[in-house]
């Protein structure tokens, strides 16, 4: 089941792709969307001083810092207001009994890395950006602390993915607990889709074979599966991963995230960070 949506929200002009992406998800599931902006500490926010700083250039350094917070709080807080007219959106901070989309808006201070592992840990999913469409240096940091730290699935949202209408869905599945629960955690998605299919690489680490078990689960659910088994060499699974799902037309992929080591992966690569480097649509992820 997915009540609960937290769509942490920095104020920069990328956000409001990924905001929408958060709404359309929680019109679809009649689902509760909190958006969250998180505040940064003026004298957490920069960077550790010289011993030649006198305290003057300190001080200006430090009222630099809390306009610059001020200032984006201001656009996010905006950025909700207006997306609130936009989709005709009920304001609500507590259930009300009914099954319908609500949103509210949330506004903490401290480091947004660490709040939203916090709370991301009370919500059903995380809505994020995808690292490096922007110049945003929290993106990274935020991802990174959904996926490890709040145990919850993470949907990240590249450019131009919120059209996505999750009518299509195509499943990487190796048959890791990380797959198992991407997959157990998207089920009510997956029963909404029109086309599901179920891809498996038939490489060194994965059988092609562990595919067909997965598809008898998700038949207990009523979803009867297409199965694509691709061959990929070492190296490779990611770029045909992603082939796969174009010819499938996919505008959602659910997909564990960094089954093996996360410092190896991103040192040597890896099929996660392949992934979050080039999908064009929305990928659901659970580590």
């Amino acid at each position: 089941m997915v009540n609960t949506i937290l769509c942490p929200l920095s104020g920069a002009p990328e956000n409001e792709g990924v905001l929408d992406k958060a709404y359309s998800v929680a019109m679809d599931l009649k689902s509760h969307l909190e958006v969250l902006h998180v505040e940064p500490e003026a004298k957490e926010s920069i960077p550790l001083l010289g011993e030649g700083m006198s305290v003057a250039m300190v001080e200006d350094m430090i009222t630099m810092a809390e306009k610059e917070a001020a200032e984006r709080a201001a656009r996010a807080r905006k950025m909700f207001d207006d997306s609130v007219v936009r989709h005709g959106a009920v304001v609500s901070d507590k259930p009300n009994g009914e099954k319908r989309m609500t949103v509210a808006w949330r506004h903490e201070h401290g480091r947004e890395d660490e709040v939203v592992a916090r709370l991301g840990r009370l919500n059903d999913i995380i809505v994020v950006a995808r690292p490096g469409d922007s110049d945003d240096v929290l993106t990274p940091m935020t991802l990174n602390a959904a996926i490890f730290e709040s145990g919850r699935p993470v949907l990240v949202v590249p450019p131009g993915g919120t059209e996505s209408t999750r009518k299509r869905i195509a499943i990487s599945w190796n048959g890791s607990a990380q797959s198992a629960r991407a997959v157990s955690s998207s089920i009510r998605v997956l029963e909404q889709a029109d086309k599901v299919l179920v891809l498996t690489a038939d490489s060194l680490r994965t059988s092609g074979a562990r595919g067909h078990e997965l598809a008898k689960y998700l038949e207990w659910h009523g979803i009867v599966p297409e199965m694509r088994i691709f061959e990929a060499a070492a190296g490779s699974v990611g770029p045909r991963l992603l082939e796969e799902c174009d010819n499938f037309g996919a505008d959602l992929l659910i997909s564990c995230a960094y089954t093996h080591s996360r410092m190896r992966q991103l040192i040597l690569g890896g099929v996660t960070k392949h992934v979050l480097g080039h999908a064009k649509i929305p990928m659901l992820m659970a580590h």
